[in-house]
Protein backbone atom coordinates (compact mmCIF):
# COMPACT_ATOMS: atom_id res chain seq x y z
CA UNK A 1 0.00 0.00 0.00
CA UNK A 2 2.81 2.41 0.90
CA UNK A 3 4.52 1.69 -2.43
CA UNK A 4 1.23 2.32 -4.27
CA UNK A 5 0.85 5.65 -2.49
CA UNK A 6 4.36 6.78 -3.48
CA UNK A 7 3.78 5.72 -7.11
CA UNK A 8 0.45 7.58 -7.16
CA UNK A 9 2.06 10.76 -5.82
CA UNK A 10 4.89 10.51 -8.37
CA UNK A 11 2.35 10.00 -11.16
CA UNK A 12 0.44 13.12 -10.05
CA UNK A 13 3.62 15.19 -10.02
CA UNK A 14 4.64 13.93 -13.46
CA UNK A 15 1.22 14.88 -14.86
CA UNK A 16 1.53 18.38 -13.39
CA UNK A 17 5.05 18.78 -14.79
CA UNK A 18 3.90 17.54 -18.20
CA UNK A 19 1.01 20.01 -18.25
CA UNK A 20 3.26 22.83 -17.08
CA UNK A 21 5.78 22.09 -19.83
CA UNK A 22 3.07 21.89 -22.50
CA UNK A 23 1.45 25.15 -21.35
CA UNK A 24 4.81 26.95 -21.14
CA UNK A 25 5.62 25.89 -24.69
CA UNK A 26 2.27 27.19 -25.91
CA UNK A 27 2.12 30.33 -23.81
CA UNK A 28 5.71 31.47 -23.28
CA UNK A 29 6.79 33.27 -20.11
CA UNK A 30 4.96 35.00 -17.27
CA UNK A 31 1.61 36.71 -17.44
CA UNK A 32 -1.86 35.43 -18.14
CA UNK A 33 -2.79 34.21 -21.61
CA UNK A 34 -5.50 32.19 -23.34
CA UNK A 35 -5.35 28.47 -24.01
CA UNK A 36 -8.38 27.45 -26.01
CA UNK A 37 -11.33 29.25 -24.47
CA UNK A 38 -9.95 29.51 -20.95
CA UNK A 39 -7.78 32.36 -19.73
CA UNK A 40 -4.82 31.00 -17.82
CA UNK A 41 -2.56 32.27 -15.03
CA UNK A 42 0.62 31.19 -13.27
CA UNK A 43 0.21 29.59 -9.85
CA UNK A 44 2.27 27.72 -7.28
CA UNK A 45 0.83 24.22 -6.86
CA UNK A 46 1.44 21.85 -3.96
CA UNK A 47 1.16 18.41 -5.55
CA UNK A 48 1.15 16.52 -2.26
CA UNK A 49 2.25 16.91 1.35
CA UNK A 50 5.98 16.55 1.98
CA UNK A 51 9.28 18.11 0.92
CA UNK A 52 10.14 21.07 -1.27
CA UNK A 53 9.91 18.86 -4.35
CA UNK A 54 6.12 18.85 -3.93
CA UNK A 55 5.95 22.49 -5.11
CA UNK A 56 5.56 23.41 -8.78
CA UNK A 57 4.83 26.55 -10.75
CA UNK A 58 2.25 25.76 -13.41
CA UNK A 59 -0.81 27.27 -15.07
CA UNK A 60 -4.47 26.90 -14.35
CA UNK A 61 -7.73 28.54 -15.32
CA UNK A 62 -8.15 32.08 -14.02
CA UNK A 63 -11.01 32.45 -11.50
CA UNK A 64 -13.89 34.88 -11.90
CA UNK A 65 -15.53 36.65 -8.94
CA UNK A 66 -18.69 35.13 -7.52
CA UNK A 67 -21.42 37.01 -5.66
CA UNK A 68 -19.79 39.20 -2.99
CA UNK A 69 -16.23 38.62 -4.23
CA UNK A 70 -13.47 40.79 -5.66
CA UNK A 71 -11.07 39.70 -8.39
CA UNK A 72 -7.54 40.90 -7.63
CA UNK A 73 -4.58 41.08 -10.00
CA UNK A 74 -1.91 39.99 -7.54
CA UNK A 75 1.34 41.93 -7.21
CA UNK A 76 2.81 40.30 -4.08
CA UNK A 77 2.07 37.42 -1.69
CA UNK A 78 3.09 36.84 1.91
CA UNK A 79 5.01 33.71 2.89
CA UNK A 80 4.42 32.58 6.49
CA UNK A 81 5.54 29.71 8.69
CA UNK A 82 2.00 28.30 8.52
CA UNK A 83 2.66 27.75 4.80
CA UNK A 84 5.50 25.38 5.70
CA UNK A 85 3.19 23.51 8.04
CA UNK A 86 0.56 23.27 5.31
CA UNK A 87 3.18 21.91 2.88
CA UNK A 88 4.00 19.12 5.31
CA UNK A 89 0.36 18.47 6.25
CA UNK A 90 1.09 19.45 9.87
CA UNK A 91 -2.30 21.13 10.38
CA UNK A 92 -5.73 20.02 11.53
CA UNK A 93 -7.91 18.67 8.72
CA UNK A 94 -5.51 19.50 5.88
CA UNK A 95 -7.22 20.13 2.53
CA UNK A 96 -6.88 17.72 -0.37
CA UNK A 97 -3.96 18.15 -2.75
CA UNK A 98 -3.14 19.35 -5.33
CA UNK A 99 -3.81 22.85 -4.01
CA UNK A 100 -2.56 26.42 -4.39
CA UNK A 101 -1.07 27.60 -1.06
CA UNK A 102 -1.02 31.09 0.43
CA UNK A 103 -3.27 33.14 2.72
CA UNK A 104 -2.48 36.80 2.00
CA UNK A 105 -1.71 39.00 -0.97
CA UNK A 106 -1.79 42.54 -2.33
CA UNK A 107 -2.70 43.84 -5.76
CA UNK A 108 -5.18 45.78 -7.87
CA UNK A 109 -8.93 45.19 -8.10
CA UNK A 110 -9.65 43.88 -11.60
CA UNK A 111 -13.34 42.95 -11.41
CA UNK A 112 -16.26 43.09 -8.99
CA UNK A 113 -18.75 40.33 -8.28
CA UNK A 114 -22.43 41.09 -7.72
CA UNK A 115 -23.40 42.96 -4.54
CA UNK A 116 -19.90 44.32 -3.92
CA UNK A 117 -19.91 47.87 -2.58
CA UNK A 118 -17.18 50.26 -1.50
CA UNK A 119 -14.58 49.17 -4.07
CA UNK A 120 -13.84 50.11 -7.66
CA UNK A 121 -11.77 48.58 -10.42
CA UNK A 122 -8.23 49.91 -10.04
CA UNK A 123 -8.26 50.12 -6.22
CA UNK A 124 -5.00 49.10 -4.54
CA UNK A 125 -5.82 46.47 -1.92
CA UNK A 126 -4.48 43.78 0.40
CA UNK A 127 -6.49 40.69 1.25
CA UNK A 128 -6.79 37.49 3.21
CA UNK A 129 -7.44 34.43 1.05
CA UNK A 130 -8.49 30.98 2.26
CA UNK A 131 -5.71 29.28 0.23
CA UNK A 132 -5.03 30.13 -3.47
CA UNK A 133 -3.08 33.36 -2.74
CA UNK A 134 0.10 32.29 -4.57
CA UNK A 135 -1.23 33.08 -8.01
CA UNK A 136 -1.38 35.89 -10.55
CA UNK A 137 -5.10 36.38 -9.89
CA UNK A 138 -7.25 35.61 -6.84
CA UNK A 139 -10.91 35.99 -5.94
CA UNK A 140 -11.89 36.48 -2.30
CA UNK A 141 -15.00 37.72 -0.43
CA UNK A 142 -15.13 41.50 0.03
CA UNK A 143 -15.10 41.19 3.84
CA UNK A 144 -11.47 39.99 3.65
CA UNK A 145 -10.25 42.88 1.46
CA UNK A 146 -8.80 46.23 2.64
CA UNK A 147 -7.69 49.33 0.75
CA UNK A 148 -4.06 50.23 1.26
CA UNK A 149 -2.54 53.72 1.74
CA UNK A 150 -1.11 55.45 -1.34
CA UNK A 151 2.42 55.39 0.06
CA UNK A 152 2.35 51.70 1.03
CA UNK A 153 4.14 49.47 -1.51
CA UNK A 154 2.61 46.19 -2.65
CA UNK A 155 5.39 44.24 -0.92
CA UNK A 156 4.70 46.08 2.35
CA UNK A 157 0.98 45.45 1.92
CA UNK A 158 1.57 41.71 1.43
CA UNK A 159 3.68 41.72 4.62
CA UNK A 160 1.02 43.55 6.63
CA UNK A 161 -2.19 41.53 7.27
CA UNK A 162 -1.07 38.25 8.86
CA UNK A 163 1.80 39.66 10.91
CA UNK A 164 0.33 42.87 12.27
CA UNK A 165 -3.22 41.62 12.83
CA UNK A 166 -1.86 38.57 14.68
CA UNK A 167 0.45 40.73 16.82
CA UNK A 168 -2.26 43.31 17.58
CA UNK A 169 -4.93 40.74 18.46
CA UNK A 170 -2.64 38.87 20.85
CA UNK A 171 -1.28 41.97 22.58
CA UNK A 172 -4.43 44.05 22.89
CA UNK A 173 -7.47 41.80 22.45
CA UNK A 174 -6.22 38.70 24.28
CA UNK A 175 -3.54 39.92 26.71
CA UNK A 176 -4.75 43.52 27.26
CA UNK A 177 -1.30 45.11 26.99
CA UNK A 178 -1.04 48.30 29.05
CA UNK A 179 1.60 50.82 30.12
CA UNK A 180 4.46 49.39 32.17
CA UNK A 181 3.92 45.74 31.22
CA UNK A 182 6.55 43.27 29.98
CA UNK A 183 6.39 40.89 27.00
CA UNK A 184 8.48 37.86 26.01
CA UNK A 185 8.34 37.06 22.29
CA UNK A 186 10.11 34.19 20.54
CA UNK A 187 11.48 34.49 16.98
CA UNK A 188 11.84 38.22 17.54
CA UNK A 189 13.49 38.65 14.14
CA UNK A 190 10.58 37.16 12.20
CA UNK A 191 7.59 38.96 10.72
CA UNK A 192 5.29 38.59 13.73
CA UNK A 193 8.16 39.20 16.16
CA UNK A 194 9.02 42.51 14.52
CA UNK A 195 5.33 43.50 14.42
CA UNK A 196 5.05 42.73 18.16
CA UNK A 197 8.10 44.85 18.92
CA UNK A 198 6.77 47.80 16.91
CA UNK A 199 3.31 47.65 18.50
CA UNK A 200 4.81 47.43 22.00
CA UNK A 201 6.71 50.64 21.24
CA UNK A 202 3.39 52.47 20.83
CA UNK A 203 2.63 51.93 24.56
CA UNK A 204 4.74 53.76 27.20
CA UNK A 205 7.28 51.82 29.26
CA UNK A 206 6.70 48.36 27.82
CA UNK A 207 9.68 46.04 28.28
CA UNK A 208 10.19 43.54 25.44
CA UNK A 209 12.27 40.39 25.95
CA UNK A 210 13.08 38.65 22.68
CA UNK A 211 14.78 35.43 21.60
CA UNK A 212 16.40 35.08 18.18
CA UNK A 213 19.34 33.47 16.41
CA UNK A 214 22.60 35.21 17.33
CA UNK A 215 23.37 36.37 13.78
CA UNK A 216 20.14 38.47 13.81
CA UNK A 217 20.96 40.34 17.01
CA UNK A 218 22.82 43.24 15.44
CA UNK A 219 19.97 43.92 12.99
CA UNK A 220 17.12 43.80 15.52
CA UNK A 221 18.78 44.88 18.78
CA UNK A 222 17.11 48.31 18.71
CA UNK A 223 13.60 46.87 18.35
CA UNK A 224 13.56 45.01 21.70
CA UNK A 225 14.68 45.91 25.21
CA UNK A 226 16.52 42.67 26.00
CA UNK A 227 17.63 40.15 23.37
CA UNK A 228 18.75 36.56 24.00
CA UNK A 229 20.16 33.77 21.87
CA UNK A 230 17.31 31.35 21.16
CA UNK A 231 19.53 28.40 22.21
CA UNK A 232 20.55 29.97 25.54
CA UNK A 233 18.82 29.51 28.90
CA UNK A 234 16.55 32.51 28.39
CA UNK A 235 14.45 31.64 31.48
CA UNK A 236 17.33 32.40 33.83
CA UNK A 237 18.30 35.47 31.79
CA UNK A 238 14.78 36.91 32.06
CA UNK A 239 14.57 36.16 35.80
CA UNK A 240 17.95 37.78 36.35
CA UNK A 241 16.55 41.03 34.89
CA UNK A 242 12.99 40.66 36.21
CA UNK A 243 12.78 38.31 39.19
CA UNK A 244 8.98 38.18 39.02
CA UNK A 245 8.97 37.21 35.34
CA UNK A 246 6.85 38.80 32.62
CA UNK A 247 3.22 39.80 32.03
CA UNK A 248 2.81 38.31 28.56
CA UNK A 249 4.47 35.36 26.78
CA UNK A 250 3.93 34.96 23.03
CA UNK A 251 4.96 31.44 22.00
CA UNK A 252 5.20 30.40 18.35
CA UNK A 253 7.51 27.46 19.13
CA UNK A 254 5.57 25.05 21.36
CA UNK A 255 7.45 21.96 22.61
CA UNK A 256 9.38 22.44 25.86
CA UNK A 257 9.02 26.23 25.53
CA UNK A 258 5.44 25.91 26.76
CA UNK A 259 6.50 24.92 30.27
CA UNK A 260 9.25 27.55 30.26
CA UNK A 261 6.80 30.26 29.23
CA UNK A 262 4.29 29.36 31.92
CA UNK A 263 7.06 29.35 34.54
CA UNK A 264 7.96 32.93 33.59
CA UNK A 265 4.46 34.36 33.97
CA UNK A 266 3.71 36.81 36.75
CA UNK A 267 0.41 36.45 38.64
CA UNK A 268 -2.39 37.58 36.26
CA UNK A 269 0.03 37.07 33.37
CA UNK A 270 -1.08 35.66 29.99
CA UNK A 271 0.64 32.94 27.97
CA UNK A 272 -0.48 32.75 24.32
CA UNK A 273 0.35 29.89 21.97
CA UNK A 274 -0.03 31.07 18.38
CA UNK A 275 2.09 28.59 16.45
CA UNK A 276 4.10 25.42 16.73
CA UNK A 277 7.15 25.84 14.53
CA UNK A 278 9.01 23.18 16.50
CA UNK A 279 6.64 20.71 14.83
CA UNK A 280 8.34 21.42 11.50
CA UNK A 281 11.55 19.47 11.88
CA UNK A 282 12.80 18.93 8.35
CA UNK A 283 11.73 18.90 4.73
CA UNK A 284 9.24 16.11 5.27
CA UNK A 285 6.96 15.31 8.16
CA UNK A 286 8.45 12.87 10.63
CA UNK A 287 5.81 11.36 12.90
CA UNK A 288 8.46 10.59 15.52
CA UNK A 289 9.78 14.15 15.59
CA UNK A 290 6.22 15.51 15.59
CA UNK A 291 5.23 13.33 18.54
CA UNK A 292 8.47 14.09 20.38
CA UNK A 293 7.71 17.81 20.23
CA UNK A 294 4.26 17.25 21.71
CA UNK A 295 5.66 15.02 24.46
CA UNK A 296 7.80 17.96 25.53
CA UNK A 297 4.71 20.10 26.13
CA UNK A 298 4.14 20.41 29.85
CA UNK A 299 0.68 19.17 30.81
CA UNK A 300 -1.40 22.12 31.97
CA UNK A 301 -2.92 21.63 35.41
CA UNK A 302 -6.10 23.77 35.82
CA UNK A 303 -5.74 23.74 39.60
CA UNK A 304 -2.19 25.08 39.27
CA UNK A 305 -3.41 27.87 36.98
CA UNK A 306 -6.07 28.73 39.55
CA UNK A 307 -3.60 28.77 42.42
CA UNK A 308 -1.01 30.84 40.53
CA UNK A 309 -3.49 33.25 38.90
CA UNK A 310 -2.19 32.58 35.37
CA UNK A 311 -3.97 32.68 32.03
CA UNK A 312 -3.20 30.34 29.13
CA UNK A 313 -4.65 31.08 25.71
CA UNK A 314 -4.36 30.17 22.04
CA UNK A 315 -4.70 32.32 18.95
CA UNK A 316 -5.28 31.40 15.29
CA UNK A 317 -6.04 34.29 12.96
CA UNK A 318 -7.03 32.03 10.06
CA UNK A 319 -9.57 30.13 12.17
CA UNK A 320 -10.94 33.42 13.50
CA UNK A 321 -11.44 34.68 9.95
CA UNK A 322 -12.50 31.65 7.97
CA UNK A 323 -14.13 29.34 10.54
CA UNK A 324 -15.42 31.58 13.32
CA UNK A 325 -16.82 34.51 11.32
CA UNK A 326 -14.97 37.39 12.97
CA UNK A 327 -14.22 39.35 9.79
CA UNK A 328 -15.95 42.44 11.21
CA UNK A 329 -13.68 42.50 14.25
CA UNK A 330 -10.60 42.01 12.07
CA UNK A 331 -11.64 44.94 9.84
CA UNK A 332 -11.72 47.24 12.89
CA UNK A 333 -8.25 46.03 13.86
CA UNK A 334 -6.92 46.62 10.32
CA UNK A 335 -8.35 50.17 10.43
CA UNK A 336 -6.50 50.84 13.70
CA UNK A 337 -3.29 49.39 12.29
CA UNK A 338 -3.49 51.45 9.11
CA UNK A 339 -3.97 54.51 11.33
CA UNK A 340 -0.70 53.65 13.11
CA UNK A 341 0.98 53.10 9.73
CA UNK A 342 -0.19 56.51 8.49
CA UNK A 343 1.20 58.04 11.70
CA UNK A 344 4.51 56.32 10.87
CA UNK A 345 4.45 54.40 14.16
CA UNK A 346 4.60 50.98 12.50
CA UNK A 347 6.04 49.73 9.20
CA UNK A 348 6.26 46.17 7.82
CA UNK A 349 9.78 44.77 7.71
CA UNK A 350 10.36 43.03 4.36
CA UNK A 351 13.25 40.58 4.41
CA UNK A 352 13.45 39.76 0.70
CA UNK A 353 11.52 39.42 -2.56
CA UNK A 354 11.28 36.13 -4.48
CA UNK A 355 9.79 35.13 -7.83
CA UNK A 356 7.04 32.49 -7.81
CA UNK A 357 9.58 30.13 -9.37
CA UNK A 358 11.86 30.67 -6.34
CA UNK A 359 9.29 29.56 -3.78
CA UNK A 360 11.40 26.54 -2.77
CA UNK A 361 14.40 28.72 -1.96
CA UNK A 362 12.17 31.15 -0.07
CA UNK A 363 10.73 28.32 2.03
CA UNK A 364 14.24 27.03 2.69
CA UNK A 365 15.18 30.46 4.05
CA UNK A 366 12.31 30.31 6.55
CA UNK A 367 13.24 26.70 7.45
CA UNK A 368 16.76 27.87 8.22
CA UNK A 369 15.40 30.87 10.15
CA UNK A 370 17.51 33.12 7.97
CA UNK A 371 14.91 35.87 7.54
CA UNK A 372 14.63 39.17 9.36
CA UNK A 373 11.06 40.25 8.75
CA UNK A 374 8.77 38.94 6.03
CA UNK A 375 9.53 36.99 2.87
CA UNK A 376 7.48 38.11 -0.12
CA UNK A 377 6.66 36.33 -3.37
CA UNK A 378 6.79 39.06 -6.01
CA UNK A 379 4.53 37.89 -8.84
CA UNK A 380 6.19 40.17 -11.40
CA UNK A 381 9.78 39.35 -10.41
CA UNK A 382 11.94 37.46 -12.90
CA UNK A 383 13.61 34.45 -11.26
CA UNK A 384 17.38 34.52 -10.84
CA UNK A 385 18.77 32.03 -13.42
CA UNK A 386 21.38 30.55 -11.07
CA UNK A 387 18.79 30.09 -8.35
CA UNK A 388 16.38 28.40 -10.74
CA UNK A 389 19.14 26.00 -11.82
CA UNK A 390 20.06 25.24 -8.21
CA UNK A 391 16.39 24.58 -7.46
CA UNK A 392 16.12 22.11 -10.32
CA UNK A 393 19.29 20.28 -9.34
CA UNK A 394 18.32 20.15 -5.67
CA UNK A 395 14.86 18.88 -6.53
CA UNK A 396 16.14 16.14 -8.84
CA UNK A 397 19.10 15.08 -6.69
CA UNK A 398 17.25 15.29 -3.40
CA UNK A 399 13.84 13.97 -4.43
CA UNK A 400 14.46 10.44 -3.23
CA UNK A 401 16.00 11.43 0.10
CA UNK A 402 13.29 14.04 0.73
CA UNK A 403 10.69 11.29 0.63
CA UNK A 404 12.55 9.23 3.27
CA UNK A 405 11.49 11.02 6.42
CA UNK A 406 14.01 9.49 8.78
CA UNK A 407 16.98 9.78 6.42
CA UNK A 408 20.07 11.01 8.25
CA UNK A 409 21.37 12.86 5.18
CA UNK A 410 18.07 14.70 4.95
CA UNK A 411 18.41 15.81 8.56
CA UNK A 412 21.94 16.99 7.83
CA UNK A 413 20.80 19.06 4.86
CA UNK A 414 17.80 20.45 6.77
CA UNK A 415 18.89 21.13 10.37
CA UNK A 416 16.49 20.63 13.26
CA UNK A 417 14.44 23.78 13.75
CA UNK A 418 13.74 25.15 17.20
Amino acid sequence: MAKEGVEKAEETEQMIEKEAGKESAEGGGGGSHRLGDAQEMRVVVLAGFGGLNKLRVTRKAMPEPQDGELKIRVKACGLNFIDLMVRQGNIDNPPKTPLVPGFECSGIVEALGDNVKGYEIGDRVMAFVNYNAWAEVVCTPVEFVYKIPDDMSFSEAAAFPMNFVTAYMMLFEVANLREGMSVLVHSAGGGVGQAVAQLCSTIPNVTVFGTASTFKHEAIKDSVTHLFDRNADYVQEVKRISAEGVDIVLDCLCGDNTGKGLSLLKPLGTYILYGSSNMVTGETKSFFSFAKSWWQVEKVNPIKLYEENKVIAGFSLLNLLFKQGRAGLIRKVVDKLLGLYNQKKIKPVVDSLWALEEVKEAMQRIHDRGNIGKLILDVEKTPTPLMANDSTETSEAGEEEEDHEGDSENKERMPFIQ
